[in-house]
């Protein structure tokens, strides 16, 4: 199913992880896909891992882009040029994000800046510069919040504060631009395996307390997580808007006493 045909795609964070499983996944489905990212090798190696059905996938229908979302000056220029390349924008996925661990004892202003700069203002400069575009083309958003925007976690202050941050930024830019036709929705990941999950996949001890927490009883993987964000972004979603979704195996279901 091609839902996504002649559909222009931006996914920031696209070279590994969640962000190159959504780029896969929207290459599959028929999008133009822009690869935002701030190295060339890893976008390349995403691209490496499109289909080849040259019925429909052909070297002008995506764009890797060199890009830190933490700077509005490169956010602008970036949307600019997906609009010079593909003349529209119809969908875009904030999945770039930085894991900061500590307690607000122990971390560094410049630790605590940089959590909220790119999980949170990146996101804000994204959506701010394709609004325009995706007011004309009647598109929508999707951010990558976490169940860690929804409540707490120990030893997480900056983390837990910018996605916070991001889960209601989703909800209020519904409330602004539902009338202009643009839904804008978040998914909210638990544990998944990623790059920035390494030391939980690593530890047996903290894989065992997870999985005991996760009514599914597995860790996500990003294509888990992918399936999501295209069902948000299709037409199947056309009433869905403002929605943080949970997409943990039922982690957030639990008030957090243990099972008897």
């Amino acid at each position: 199913m091609k839902r996504f045909k002649e559909k222009t795609v931006i996914i920031t964070g696209a070279g590994s992880g969640i962000g190159r499983a959504t780029a896969i996944r929207f290459a599959k489905e028929g999008a133009n896909v822009v690869l935002v990212g701030r190295t060339h090798e890893t976008l390349e190696e995403t691209v490496k891992q499109f289909p080849q059905d040259h019925t429909w996938i052909h070297t002008d229908n995506h764009l890797t882009v060199i890009c830190d979302i933490g700077v509005q000056a490169q956010v602008q220029e970036m949307v600019r040029q997906v609009i010079e390349k593909f003349g529209s924008i119809d969908v875009v996925v904030n999945n770039a994000g930085q894991a900061v661990q500590g307690r607000i004892t122990e971390l560094t202003t410049e630790q605590w800046q940089s959590a909220i700069n790119i999980n949170l203002n990146g996101t804000f400069y994204m959506c701010q510069a394709a609004m325009p575009a995706l007011i004309k083309s009647k598109g929508n958003i999707i951010n990558v919040s976490s169940v860690s925007g929804m409540g707490g976690d120990w030893n997480m202050v900056a983390y837990n504060a910018a996605k916070a941050g991001v889960s209601n930024l989703t909800r209020t830019l519904a409330l602004d631009h539902g009338r202009d036709g643009v839904r804008v929705n978040a998914v909210n990941p638990s544990v998944t395996r990623t790059n920035m999950t390494t030391n939980i996949q690593e530890s047996d001890i903290k894989t065992e307390k997870f999985l005991n927490r996760c009514p599914l009883g597995r860790i996500a993987t990003p294509e888990d997580i992918a399936a999501a964000i295209t069902f948000l972004a299709s037409t199947d979603a056309a009433m869905i808007t403002g929605v943080n979704l949970p997409v943990d195996g039922g982690v957030s279901a639990s008030s957090g006493q243990p099972q008897f």
